[in-house]
């Protein structure tokens, strides 16, 4: 089964006296990584012109590559030569189901030329994500079980071939289509606003 893509954002501080050397040394980690395997894409952003804090980003065609990537003793050289002015201060990968409930206001990246950093807010509860998948995939297997008992024969099958059947034809329209639209439609349930 292939994997999904990973993408992984690092938020740094930076000493603001090394500013032009960290600007040189963003640009000299992205270009290593562009000759691994898997690198689809990164980029970096300071949140302002004022602020020590930056934000980084790449993503890899799977987990193998991302972790080929980290524990490259190119990275590794890489690290430590930032080391004594850049400060990984939080790092989130995303990928996978998490990536459903992602806020609106989250990591955007639309091609490997522009990369933009918005405020992240954090996944919602795990209890709030049960109920949207069971919200989403209920009403669809009850569908999908009816028009299948409708098929003659379908109901006389095994009961793995019976599920292999309906999740085959399940998942690739819950991933598409239900799950991303149910969560659009609930997320200010999913993500209400602080006052």
């Amino acid at each position: 089964m292939e994997q999904a893509p990973i993408t992984v954002a690092i938020e740094r501080e930076v000493d603001s006296s090394m500013d032009r050397y960290a600007q040189a040394w963003v640009r000299h980690g992205v270009d290593l990584a562009t000759h691994f395997d898997g690198f689809l894409g990164a980029g970096w952003v300071r949140e302002s012109p004022q602020t020590d804090r930056w934000h980084m980003i790449y993503r890899f065609q799977d987990r193998a590559t991302l972790d080929a990537w980290e524990a490259s003793p190119d990275r590794q050289q890489w690290i430590a030569a930032g080391a004594s002015f850049a400060r990984e201060s939080r790092v989130e990968r995303r990928t996978g189901i998490e990536g459903w409930f992602d806020a609106p206001a989250g990591v955007v990246v639309e091609d490997d030329a522009r990369v933009e950093i918005r405020q992240v807010a954090a996944a919602p509860p795990v209890w709030k994500q049960m109920i949207i998948v069971w919200l989403a995939f209920f009403p669809m297997n009850v569908l999908v079980s009816w028009l299948l008992g409708r098929i003659p024969g379908f109901d006389e099958l095994a009961l793995p071939l019976r599920l292999l059947v309906s999740t085959v034809i399940l998942t690739p329209i819950m991933v598409g289509l239900i799950l991303p639209f149910i969560t659009r439609l609930a997320t200010p349930w999913l993500h209400p606003r602080r006052r």
